[in-house]
């Protein structure tokens, strides 16, 4: 069982390599229970708070590991919220 505070995990794109920030909401399907997107900040925001662009959805299929430090994912391009 993992905890909200065990999800402050860094998100990274594993085509590009690069970082997208890190983990500061999900979406859940109220109906089924089950997460169906992770949320990091847009470009430029600061903790998730202040400034920059939207922020960055991740639909769940688009997680390939979620490890200790941080969660790979393989998109595309980001989807603003």
């Amino acid at each position: 069982m993992a905890k909200a505070s065990d999800l402050r995990k860094d998100v990274i794109d594993i085509r590009s390599g690069r970082r997208l920030g890190e983990l500061i909401d999900i979406e859940i399907d109220e109906k089924s229970g089950r997460i169906t997107a992770i949320v990091v900040p847009g470009e430029g925001r600061w903790f998730g708070l202040f400034g920059g662009g939207p922020d960055i959805v991740i639909p769940w299929t688009k997680i390939v590991c979620i490890g200790p430090d941080c969660i790979l994912v393989e998109i595309d391009r980001p989807v603003p919220l």
